[in-house]
């Protein structure tokens, strides 16, 4: 049944219990929970965690909180898939008119006047963080309309050019000129005197000779 149930079925099914303060204020024990609301963690390896629903899985039947990630083998993060019936609403989301409705009904108009204050509050911040992402949007597209103008101009950013130091010229050295040794006389090369020559020895005799 919970598989093959329509969407608009599954939708109201994705519910949590109020804290106690809002299950006195509005006199319900739970709430479909919608993006926006602040949640606390009862069970599993994130119990404590208190932070706001990111998105709400209509077919799996699930929620992802902000901070709750868990990490893939290949080392990315993504955002662990918890079930509604684990969670405990802190603080609701009343900036739909239509939920705000809703709650109103059957209460008292002191409740009704709280309600509609911190709708109004609420509003308020999310106006504020609209026109901070506005701005940071316009400001990115000024820098590439003038990263675009300067590279169409062909101009590229100036970056001032360190000073240089003045040359010193390098001093060539002198070649040295050898200079020639003057002409001395000539002197006659001393002649040796060769000794006496030893007269040549004789012959061995011829083998057999006595």
């Amino acid at each position: 049944m919970l598989h093959n149930a329509p969407l608009h079925q599954k939708r109201k099914w994705i519910a949590s219990h109020l804290a106690e303060n809002l299950l006195l204020k509005y006199d319900r024990r739970s709430l479909p929970v919608v993006k926006g609301d602040t949640v606390k963690i009862m069970r599993g390896s994130f119990r404590g965690h208190e932070d706001k629903i990111a998105k709400v899985n209509i077919q799996d039947q699930t929620v992802e909180i902000e901070g709750a990630t868990i990490t893939k083998a290949k080392g990315t993060k993504i955002a662990k898939p918890i079930h509604a019936s684990t969670l405990l609403i802190t603080k609701l989301n009343l900036t739909d008119k239509w939920r705000r409705q809703k709650l109103e009904s059957g209460l008292s108009e002191t409740t009704k006047k709280e309600i509609e204050k911190e709708a109004e509050e609420q509003l308020k911040i999310l106006e504020e963080k609209k026109k901070a992402e506005e701005e940071a949007a316009k400001e990115e597209e000024k820098r590439k309309e003038e990263v675009t103008e300067l590279v169409e101009k062909g101009e590229k950013a100036t970056v001032p050019e360190e000073p240089k130091e003045p040359e010193i010229p390098e001093e060539i050295p002198e070649e040295k000129v050898e200079e020639e040794p003057s002409e001395e006389p000539k002197k006659k090369p001393e002649t040796k005197k060769q000794a006496p020559k030893k007269p040549a020895a004789k012959k061995k005799k011829e083998e057999g000779e006595p």
